[in-house]
């Protein structure tokens, strides 16, 4: 019947997509490591579920760049070189250029923040920014990623191209796999995680482009300063 098909078929969808996140996390919070390998079966019987959705989870991640397909060994967590993480904070820093620039000569998307949907949107990103940077503040890198990625993926929605907003999320969420490994090794992170989350809002909600990418690129310089430095050793 459609309706038992329909329903069984959005079940599916949504355990693959916990699978998934599941998975996602463990990778961020440095409990599947880079080079860790398992196959769908260890997968499978950690969560108790069928093969076919830990499958398509597993492809999911492959697709965003945090796992490998092997056809012969099943997966393996990704690893990024210091290398491809200066790759993905150059992306990123175009990605974010895009942004900018649609904010800065597409006046007819400008949003009224006297405009209910607007205003709350406008308070859920600056929220997510307080949170942020509380957590970084306290060196609490677990919670700080949880934020970090909420507050980008919801500014970009708020202020840019849908397009450039997933992309931008997913490259962020490269680049935080790529950076905990290293992040990871230091016991106390108060002073060395990015905390200016609420004066890149303030300067977007005044449309104060320079001021927004002077924040950036400070971000960048610094994070991949501190990665370079951490991965010397």
């Amino acid at each position: 019947m459609p309706g038992t098909s329909g329903n069984g078929s959005v079940t599916r969808s949504t355990l693959r997509q916990q699978i998934a996140d599941a998975l996602r996390d463990e990778v961020l919070a440095g409990r599947l490591q880079a080079g860790r390998e398992f196959t769908v079966k260890e997968i499978a019987e950690q969560y108790g579920v069928s093969a076919t959705p830990v499958r398509e989870a597993l492809v999911d991640l492959s697709a965003q760049g945090l796992l490998e397909a092997d056809q012969h060994r099943g997966f393996r967590v990704h690893e990024y070189s210091v290398e491809d993480y200066r790759g993905i904070v150059e992306a990123r820093g175009l990605v974010l250029d895009g942004i900018f620039q649609v904010l800065a000569t597409d006046r007819a998307r400008h949003r009224d923040p006297d405009d209910p949907t607007v205003h709350a949107a406008v308070v859920g990103v600056r929220r997510r920014a307080e949170e942020a940077q509380r957590a970084a503040v306290a060196g609490d890198l677990t919670v700080l990623i949880g934020y970090d990625l909420r507050f980008w993926r919801e500014l970009a929605a708020l202020f840019g191209n849908p397009y450039l907003a997933d992309f931008l999320h997913r490259l962020r969420l490269q680049s935080w796999v790529c950076a905990v490994q290293h992040l990871r090794r230091l016991h106390d992170l108060r002073g060395h995680l990015w905390s200016r989350h609420t004066e890149l809002v303030d300067a977007l909600l005044r449309r104060d482009l320079p001021s927004a990418r002077a924040i950036i690129a400070a971000h960048d310089a610094d994070s991949l300063a501190l990665i370079e430095r951490l991965a010397a050793g």
